[in-house]
């Protein structure tokens, strides 16, 4: 497969050229403009900030993509899905709620938030892939209606995945909860009895009518029916029906890239990552640690796997940051990501990518000023 480019711009400024301007120049050299944005609904995929955490893109860099994309005449929307686990983002009331504290409000970037799979995570589109892992993928439905996708991607460490990119933020980051829950899980749902507040939602919502209620009043899950679709997860709201986490970290990144590639099939799509706030772990903790590496830089392409390869490559050559967590494990050289989470095969991730066709890990990095 031929090398793949992969624009690259350093974050080094000068008067009438400032980070957003670089941004903006970023982008319509990596041929951003090919795509015809008239009239389109343009997903601008991002994660939106867990609360607490500070180590995702400032909300002035997506302003200046909204401007530049409604420039060329397409109709953007902020979007991510909802959470697997509880917290902020578990649902789209408290997700739009995180979403306006941490800026990415009308006011602030010109454009308006849509949650893709809706209220409880429940609304999603099933699309046929017919690949190593996933028959098919739950993909949030204002992402999956889409016609174009712009993806806006914060580099950075990851805990199960060993990075966090492009790749992540597409796959991970478009399931709904259910899918999400197909991603993670490699068996069906459980439910904690203890928990169980006999509040009937799930099992009104099952689409299987695979739930029922035990001797004691209690949810209970019939294995003969139920196809592990994540319902139940998605809508119990006090913590009883909860996934299983089986399998290793590399099915869950082929499953990863799996989505990325449901996202992705069939339609135009440019991808930016920002390799700013390299923080060790993902944007959904509630905090932020200490970045592993200075701020190298922003680069773009319409290839997530050289994309992710390539930001991968800057930060492994970088200089560790010694305030971080790499000094915690006594890191003097290799690869930041594996030693930071040495339980992790983050390469999986993207040869798997590679193997579906989503891109090729071959790059050429052409610096932009």
């Amino acid at each position: 497969m031929n090398a793949s480019k992969v624009w690259f711009t350093d974050l080094r400024t000068r008067p009438g050229h400032n980070l957003l301007d670089k941004t903006e120049a970023l982008m319509r050299a990596a041929g951003v403009t090919d795509i015809d944005f008239k009239d389109k609904f343009v997903a601008l995929k991002l994660h939106l900030g867990e609360p607490g955490n500070l180590a995702y893109i400032r909300p002035n860099y997506v302003a200046r993509v909204v401007k530049l994309v409604r420039e060329l005449g397409g109709k953007p929307f902020l979007t991510d899905c909802n959470t697997l686990y509880s917290g902020g983002r578990s649902n789209a009331v408290d997700h739009l709620q995180s979403a306006q504290e941490n800026g990415f409000n009308r006011i602030a970037v010109g454009a308006d938030v849509i949650i893709a799979d809706g209220l409880k995570g429940t609304d999603y589109r099933e699309v046929p892939i017919h690949l190593k892992r996933c028959e098919t993928a739950k993909i949030g439905t204002a992402i999956a209606d889409a016609d174009i996708i712009v993806s806006l991607t914060h580099f950075k460490g990851h805990e199960q995945a060993g990075f966090g990119g492009t790749l992540k933020n597409l796959g991970m980051g478009s399931g709904s909860r259910g899918g999400k829950m197909q991603m993670h899980s490699e068996s069906k749902p459980r439910i904690d009895v203890v928990k169980c507040t006999a509040c009937g939602t799930c099992v009104r919502s099952c689409p299987q009518a695979a739930i029922g209620w035990n001797a004691e009043r209690k949810a209970a899950i019939d294995y003969t029916k139920c196809v592990g679709c994540g319902q139940c997860v998605a809508v119990c709201m006090y913590g009883a029906a909860h996934p299983v986490f089986q399998g290793t970290n590399d099915v869950l990144n082929e499953k990863i890239a799996e989505y990325a590639y449901a996202v992705l099939h069939g339609k135009p799509a440019f991808h930016v990552s920002f390799i700013m706030n390299v923080s060790p772990k993902c944007d959904c903790w509630g905090h932020n640690d200490a970045a592993i590496v200075p701020d190298i830089g922003i680069a773009a392409s319409f290839d997530p796997v050289a994309l992710d390869q390539a930001c991968v490559d800057l930060v492994n050559k970088a200089v560790a940051n010694q305030g971080s967590v790499l000094a915690d494990v006594h890191f003097e050289q290799g690869d930041k990501f594996t030693h930071v989470h040495p339980e992790t095969h983050w390469e999986s991730q993207v040869a798997h990518a590679e193997e579906t066709g989503l891109g090729a890990r071959q790059y050429e990095l052409v610096a932009v000023e």
